[in-house]
């Protein structure tokens, strides 16, 4: 399997999350994380959600936090009303 097709999601006691096949983060905050993937757009829901670690070159994404539920959308899904800022900025702050 190439890097451009693999997609994996580890979860480790819902406390640790890793993804794989991450091409862009959407918006996060510390209830919710949209992530777009290669295999479509992922919504991680939970408390106290953190970002640890981002690497769009190797498409990984790890994140801390109490995870309550991982729901796949379909493609081109985006909240209304609803941007986030730019991650980076917000890593940054």
């Amino acid at each position: 399997m190439n890097q451009e097709t693999k997609h994996r999601i580890e979860m480790v006691q819902r406390r640790e999350i890793s993804v794989e096949g991450v091409q862009h983060v959407e918006s996060f905050t510390e209830d919710e994380i949209t992530i777009d993937t290669n295999m479509g757009v992922i919504v991680l829901v939970g408390e106290g959600l953190n970002v640890t670690q981002l690497d769009l070159e190797a498409g990984k994404l790890q994140v801390h936090g109490l995870v309550n539920g991982i729901q796949y959308q379909e493609a081109g899904y985006r909240k209304s009303g609803r941007r986030g800022r730019n991650i980076l900025g917000r890593i940054l702050k």
